[in-house]
């Protein structure tokens, strides 16, 4: 191509927006993919994700239960206020029908947990209970069950309503059949759409009678899981998941999660202010582990809980089913055992925040009891510590709780968790645990001792993850320096706990590009990084009361799981990742992470079976950008295939109900690629079989 005064202002912006260097013409990015130079093999568990009983993961999320407060934690009146407090975003109110006096709280005869609801009846008007605000469609049939307790002379019914009109509902007799509580089956088709459809348990009389339990879930329903929800995470394909959290985990008693639903009472969630019913347990994770097909991850409760609770919980889960544990699990219909491998002790135990936290030297002793233990049952299990490196602990504000400072130094007696685990526990665990949620407009100032809020480009702000990324593994180099008896490549770091920082009026592909650079990083410690776990699973969806599709971000995430290699690959080129803004070993690494292709973020892969390369390449910037590209050490076939993840619009997003606007586009390549054009906020997977 000619050049042209106007071609050559396009280069040299193009040269200013990829920060390139200028040295009379603008300097053409390239990037050179040399095979024989390969990694460790990337662990399948790089693909895994965070769950807990919190906000919407389960309950109003993935649970097809559509009420809130089926067992009746909270009374039954028209309060407005709710005492405690609950922070979940779904919760489900219960009011009463008629007058507040006519519903009380029995604590005599409560079918489960402190109290249930008792109505007394009225001849001529109806008393009982409703909940509104649920979603229902055309069509489309409802199921559940009431557990009931009655007087003689009540004529109960249930209806679910869906309009104004009296036409509006379907109303079904609850006969009942005896004088004790009993389930009752409840069935409905819906015949019009509402998001504010109403289910009313009413009677008339004379007497009382009591609800101990209500349920209502969509027909559909896939061993009590949203249909849709399953199959989408089913076409991700997560490949583990942490549970029960958390936070959580240290106040959650796991035996409150199993056996009858219905009979597991409802407890409060001090961690987070917030309604626990139980009704997603062990038993309930365990099926939706096998239906995706993930690897289940155990957190067990080292805050509250003690070692014989947690050696008892791995029993129950891997013990036979003559063991006592295991005839439990038998009693409660899963007689083979579980078979679980990953268990991880604890969460975030170094934090004030945490219910049961402890000193640095307490902890290491309380986690060696539960290693011990839970060994004693089962020797084969994994274990994964709650640690922590000086960067968690200084960007938490975890070690400034302890010892006043804002910063964590390496080998600090009482802050720096991991070298505590290291020096009291190392025969203990089999990995160690890392958290990290970094602040994209965010920097630790070292002067300030403080941190300062800080405006720059998107890449540099999408970098502040994957930095975090490489700081950990860092931080491996320097416990090798300090306890240089151990082999600190085979102690892997389980990333347990990460996120993409948000920005001012940030976009879901913000997030979406500075995760899959954070997930880049990973790939390039490979040797180091054993396993991942995004916060969250539910993260990869977005969803509504009766619709459900893939983010973007869980777009990225099946992209790379369905399309990216497992042995890495080196990746050189001819521009260095911008410093950031920060502190080496709080929110940055020695050198800056990322593949020396700035802006873009680069890394490749071969194949498991060499057949192939693949080659992904980032640009978590607001322009398109062009980069030449060479491979050395193989011979490619000169065709392939290229999947694309990219939006029209930054600031477009994925609709529950609505057709895609961001998806995964797959296009042929009908030769090997040399100069790629890569738009603005995407990610791209080249995949190149080889000859």
């Amino acid at each position: 191509m000619k050049a042209t005064p106007r071609l050559g202002k396009m280069m040299m912006a193009l040269a200013i927006i990829g920060g390139l260097t200028l040295s009379g013409s603008a300097q053409q990015l390239t990037m050179q993919v040399d095979a024989s130079k390969t990694g460790a093999p990337i662990s399948p568990y790089m693909y895994g994700f965070f769950t807990e009983l919190l906000s919407n993961m389960y309950e109003g999320g993935l649970l097809a239960e559509m009420l809130g407060d089926r067992k009746f934690f909270y009374p039954v009146d028209s309060s407005p206020l709710l005492t405690p407090q609950n922070t979940r975003r779904f919760v489900g109110r219960w009011r009463p029908v008629g007058p507040d006096d006519v519903v009380v709280m029995d604590k005599t005869h409560a079918w489960v947990g402190e109290h249930s609801a008792q109505i007394t009846l009225d001849a001529t008007a109806p008393h009982g209970i409703k909940q509104a605000g649920l979603g229902i469609r055309t069509g489309r049939q409802y199921t559940g069950r009431v557990i009931v307790m009655s007087d003689p002379g009540a004529q109960i019914t249930a209806s679910l309503i869906w309009g104004p009109k009296p036409t509006d509902r379907q109303t079904v007799p609850i006969k009942i059949t005896g004088s004790e509580y009993a389930k009752y089956p409840l069935s409905f088709t819906a015949g019009g759409d509402s998001d504010d459809a109403t289910l009313e348990i009413v009677a008339t009389g004379s007497g009382t009678f009591h609800i101990g339990a209500v349920s209502l879930v969509p027909a559909d329903n896939i061993n009590g899981y949203r249909a849709d929800m399953v199959n989408l995470y089913k076409e991700i394909g997560p490949t583990l998941a942490r549970w029960p959290g958390g936070n959580f985990t240290s106040g959650y008693d796991w035996r409150n999660g199993i056996g009858d639903p219905d009979k597991r009472p409802p407890i409060y969630d001090f961690a987070w202010n917030a309604l626990e019913s139980n009704d997603m347990g062990i038993e309930e994770f365990m099926k939706i582990a096998e239906m995706i097909g993930l690897e289940p991850y155990i957190c067990v409760d080292d805050g509250f809980g003690d070692a014989f609770s947690a050696a008892q919980e791995v029993e129950y889960f891997n013990g036979p089913a003559t063991s006592p544990m295991g005839k439990l699990r038998a009693a409660n219909g899963h007689p083979d055992p579980y078979k679980v491998k990953w268990w991880n002790i604890g969460n975030e135990m170094y934090g004030s925040w945490q219910l049961g936290h402890m000193s640095l030297y307490h902890y290491t002793i309380k986690h060696n009891m539960f290693a011990q233990a839970m060994r004693a049952v089962d020797p084969s299990i994994y274990i994964v510590a709650s640690g922590a490196t000086p960067a968690e602990m200084s960007t938490t504000g975890a070690g400034h709780s302890i010892n006043g400072k804002m910063v964590t130094k390496f080998g600090d007696p009482v802050a720096d968790w991991d070298a505590g685990l290291l020096t009291h526990s190392a025969n203990y665990f089999d990995a160690i645990a890392e958290h990290l949620y970094p602040q994209a407009e965010q920097a630790f100032d070292n002067d300030k001792q403080d941190w300062v809020k800080v405006d720059d480009s998107l890449a540099d702000k999408a970098r502040r993850l994957p930095n975090r990324v490489k700081t950990a593994a860092d931080a491996w180099d320097e416990y090798q320096k300090m306890f240089p008896q151990l082999n600190m490549k085979k102690i892997p770091i389980s990333l347990d706990e990460w996120v993409a920082g948000r920005v001012t009026n940030s976009s879901d592909m913000f997030r979406t590009v500075s995760a899959a650079e954070g997930l880049q990083e990973l790939f390039r410690h490979s040797d180091i990084y054993g396993a991942s776990a995004y916060t969250a699973l539910s993260s990869l969806l977005t969803w509504n009361k009766t619709d459900a599709t893939a983010s973007s971000l869980g777009l990225m995430f099946e992209l790379y799981r369905r399309h990216y290699g497992t042995i890495p690959v080196e990746v050189t080129g001819n521009s260095p990742q911008h410093d950031v803004a920060g502190t080496v070993f709080v929110d940055k690494p020695k050198v800056s992470s990322g593949s020396p292709t700035y802006p873009l973020d680069v890394t490749a892969s071969l194949t498991s079976d060499h057949k192939a390369l693949t080659v992904s390449i980032v640009n978590p910037s607001d322009q398109p950008q062009e980069i030449n590209a060479s491979f050395a050490s193989l011979s490619l076939q000169g065709t392939g295939k290229l999947y694309r993840l990219a939006a029209p619009d930054a600031a477009m997003r994925n609709e529950p109900g609505k057709a895609r606007v961001v998806d995964i586009v797959e296009s042929s390549l009908t030769e090997a690629p040399t100069k790629l054009s890569i738009p603005a906020s995407s990610v791209s997977i080249y995949e190149l079989p080889i000859q």
